[in-house]
């Protein structure tokens, strides 16, 4: 009898991990507590990085399904200031490396590369019991139980599993993204469309920003980006769209009419997403049939790295499983000890990056940080 390995989360890095077992004959099975694959929407746009994320879909053999949903013209950057003058415009002249994909498509594509029965919808993991020599029992919510060989935390920032390995709790970082959406841009709010431009579009100060995807459609995917405490966030009634418009707007008084309207005409409710962050440096001793993949590792500030690293994670894992075939405990071990050195140094990064985004240096230290003056991870832009 194989190995059998239980994924929880049917996210990107658990579902690569499923995919790049599969094309190498191995059997896996991801457990998802949503009850389908459409039950929530899956979040805006990932630039997609040639060192990892790329990597990890050519090791799935889908990098010419993800070329094919690829958004056109999605690199492009702008960064204005609170009038609207343009600091910084970069055109998506095909060169950038990292293209552009809607989440939700590139969920689909995994999806629809593995046997049908792979994913379990609606198991939600209740609880985990070790049983010895690697083994763990699991309870879902439905009832249901299984015994995995190896289980795998693919179960994001409040990862259920997290808590066999690490006694590590996220933290709030004093960051909110306050998340909307503009619809018919170019022909309800022409202004506006023009002022984000054909890509991405940052308007930043220290201490407050908005930062906007153009999406497939004539979609504004915006984040309005506030350092405030958790008490400032919780008085805000957001299931009254109106008066929680009102607070976060009145944030930006004196902004440019058609960077406030990201706010004030969002034909969607705004929905605040307190930043949570592990410690840089997070790890755990190596356990039998047990690890982690993905925000359950490595938490850390949104950057365009968390995706990448997650289906990074998935590959890297899946490919140390095929080179240690039968030896479960050798795969995991080199696994692991690759992944604590490198997501320890993208987690930096990403706090640098937040910095920058919403620091003392805003908006310049970010326009440094996309015309490659100052590379990220240099130090030299938080001592300046």
């Amino acid at each position: 009898m194989g190995t059998t390995i239980s994924i929880i989360g049917a996210g990107l890095g658990g579902l690569v991990l499923a995919r790049v077992l599969h094309v190498q004959g191995i059997a896996a099975t991801v457990y998802e507590a949503d009850t389908t694959a459409d039950a929530r929407t899956q979040g805006g746009q990932l630039d997609i990085h040639e060192n990892d994320g790329q990597v990890a879909l050519a090791a799935a053999g889908l990098t010419e399904e993800f070329r094919a949903i690829i958004h056109a013209g999605g690199e492009a950057t702008r960064v204005l200031r609170p009038d609207g003058e343009v600091l910084f415009d970069e055109p998506d002249d095909g060169t950038g490396g990292r293209p552009e994909v809607l989440r939700g498509d590139l969920r689909q594509i995994l999806l629809d590369s593995l046997p049908a029965d792979t994913v379990q919808w609606g198991h939600k993991l209740a609880s985990v019991r070790p049983l010895g020599d690697g083994q763990h029992s699991l309870e879902f919510e439905n009832g249901t139980t299984t015994i995995s060989d190896l289980l795998v935390g693919a179960d994001g920032a409040w990862s259920r599993v997290r808590s066999l390995l690490s006694a590590a709790v996220p933290a709030y970082v004093g960051t909110v993204f306050v998340e909307t959406y503009l619809h018919d841009v170019d022909v309800r709010h022409p202004a506006t469309a023009r002022a984000v431009g054909g890509g991405a579009m940052f308007a930043l100060t220290p201490g407050k920003g908005i930062s906007v995807h153009r999406e497939a459609g004539d979609i504004l995917h915006t984040y309005v980006q506030l350092n405030r405490s958790s008490d400032w966030i919780d008085a805000i009634d957001f299931t009254d769209t109106t008066s929680a418009k009102a607070a976060v707007a009145a944030e930006f008084d004196g902004w440019a009419s058609e960077l406030t309207a990201l706010i004030t005409d969002g034909t969607t409710a705004l929905v605040p997403r307190k930043i949570f962050t592990l410690p840089n440096d997070h790890r755990w001793d190596s356990t039998r049939g047990v690890t982690l993949v993905g925000d359950a590792a490595h938490l850390m500030p949104p950057s365009g790295d968390g995706a990448n690293l997650a289906m990074f994670d998935g590959a890297e894992l899946g490919r140390a499983i095929s080179d240690h075939r039968g030896d479960i405990d050798a795969a995991v071990s080199v696994f692991e000890k690759a992944m604590f050195t490198r997501s320890e140094a993208v987690a930096v990064q990403a706090h640098e990056t937040l910095d920058l985004c919403l620091g003392e240096q805003s908006p310049f230290g970010l326009i440094d940080l996309i015309s490659g003056v100052t590379p990220v991870g240099s130090g030299d832009r938080l001592s300046q």
